[in-house]
């Protein structure tokens, strides 16, 4: 998975890619403005960890803009800066962070809650299949309980391309109906009983 880290100290920074990118693809950008050209990139990092004071755009004003664009507004975001007082993590987790850590930290608490995020945007993945997959089935639902078209006389159905369609193809093309043929009591009173019986005489007779 991508991650972007957004820190303006060469030292720290580096310090943030040799302990993630064991596990993560980084993305390393000095400045919020590099930080916000590389989340709206076409393949933009999924998790972005963002120090709070940069130049050109700081890491709460990042998060505002982050959370106010729809294609990039569930991006997990982890602020990392030296203010550790409570009012500086509301104001933090007010502006969209999904989660706060004060320099200077533990490497491994770092790792752990950049899991906690991988965690989260793969819950989101998975929420956003099965989201797609419910449309999908919706749209076949939609289609059967329309008013269909059919004849009279062949039981045809008429398809919204203007094609007659016997029905049990119709039934598949827009559902996942798999159907398993067999006679009915009715037809085979009326259409194979008298066949099968004189096809037996006709057996004895020879």
């Amino acid at each position: 998975m991508k991650l972007l880290l957004a820190e303006d100290d060469p030292l720290f920074r580096r310090l943030l890619q040799r302990t993630l990118e064991s596990d993560y693809e980084i993305v390393t950008v000095p400045d919020g403005r590099t930080a916000w050209d590389a989340l709206q990139a076409p393949d933009h990092p999924r998790i972005a960890a963002l120090d709070w004071m940069m130049p050109r755009l700081d890491g709460v004003q990042l998060c505002r803009q982050v959370r106010a664009t729809p294609a990039i507004a569930n991006t997990y975001i982890l602020l990392i800066t030296g203010r550790g007082g409570a009012a500086d993590t509301v104001v933090g987790l007010n502006a969209g962070a999904d989660d706060y850590i004060v320099k200077p930290f533990n490497p491994d608490e770092l790792k752990a809650r950049v899991k906690v995020g991988e965690r989260i945007v793969g819950l989101q993945d998975k929420l956003a299949d099965h989201i797609v997959g419910l449309e999908r089935a919706l749209e076949h639902v939609k289609v059967l309980q329309g008013l269909l078209p059919i004849c009279s006389y062949c039981k045809r159905i008429r398809d919204d391309r203007n094609y007659w369609q016997q029905l049990e193809m119709y039934l598949s093309d827009h559902s996942d109906l798999v159907f398993s043929h067999g006679i009915c009591p009715e037809c085979y009173e009326k259409h194979w009983k008298l066949e099968l019986a004189q096809a037996a005489e006709t057996k004895s007779g020879q």
